[in-house]
């Protein structure tokens, strides 16, 4: 099997999962959009995925991600930044993402705004909210008790645009009672800020839980590309 051959079979093994957590949850599956995460894959993977049809690739790091956006500049393609970000990384970052998915800390906005201003663009922001109990040792995210203060700096700048809500669920935990805290999270955000309706949530393993709790992207990585490849 060519790599083109192996990463259809797994796209159309990961839209059918998709179709089918939409039909259970009665859903459109036109609903919920599809992020493939290339982390650590080469850009001839990338080129290979959007001439199977996918229109938007995640990265995680700063320095692969500017690499591959500019090597696949010809592709049509919507890049997203998933990763944790560094707040003299975000003006750099905001050049070549449509889309940064990983807005934590108010530190971050300045910085973006100002990046996506010099591009003369306007950046989708999607703030990354943690969905880990007060006081445990968890992933990025802002505490949903900040999280308007926070959504209120980003819709403040008129270089961003506040698109929605990012998160992952906890380590440790079912997904399904994440995501539903999750789901309350978004019900308050969008009281506030009604065009903030994207929410990205499930990954490979846990894809069926976020599109149950109204996630309108999964980020999906290993299912598609298959594992990480060692990397030095």
């Amino acid at each position: 099997m060519t790599r083109r051959e192996q990463l259809a079979a797994n796209l159309d093994a990961v839209r059918a999962r998709i179709d089918q957590a939409c039909v259970e949850s009665g859903r459109d599956p036109g609903e919920v959009g599809l992020v493939v995460v290339t982390k650590f894959f080469p850009a001839s993977d990338v080129r290979l995925l959007a001439g199977l049809g996918v229109t938007d690739v995640g990265e995680n790091r700063h320095q692969e991600a500017q690499a591959k956006a500019a090597e696949c500049a010809d592709a049509g393609l919507r890049w997203h930044f998933i990763g944790g970000l560094q707040s003299n990384k975000a003006a750099a970052v905001a050049a070549y993402s449509d889309v940064v998915e990983s807005v934590d800390r108010p530190k971050l906005v300045a910085p973006l705004a100002r990046g996506a201003q010099s591009a003369g663009r306007r950046l989708d922001v999607l703030v990354q909210v943690s969905l880990d109990p007060p006081g445990a040792a968890h992933r990025a995210g802002v505490a949903p008790a900040a999280l308007r203060g926070l959504a209120e700096q980003v819709a403040g700048e008129p270089s961003l645009r506040l698109a929605g809500l990012m998160a992952v669920a906890p380590l440790g935990e079912e997904p399904g009672p994440a995501f539903a805290r999750l789901a309350q999270v978004r019900a308050e955000l969008l009281a506030d800020h009604p065009e903030a309706t994207v929410l990205s949530a499930g990954m490979s393993g846990d894809l069926e839980a976020a599109v149950q709790h109204g996630a309108t992207h999964v980020r999906v990585g290993s299912a598609i590309l298959g594992p990480r490849p060692e990397v030095l």
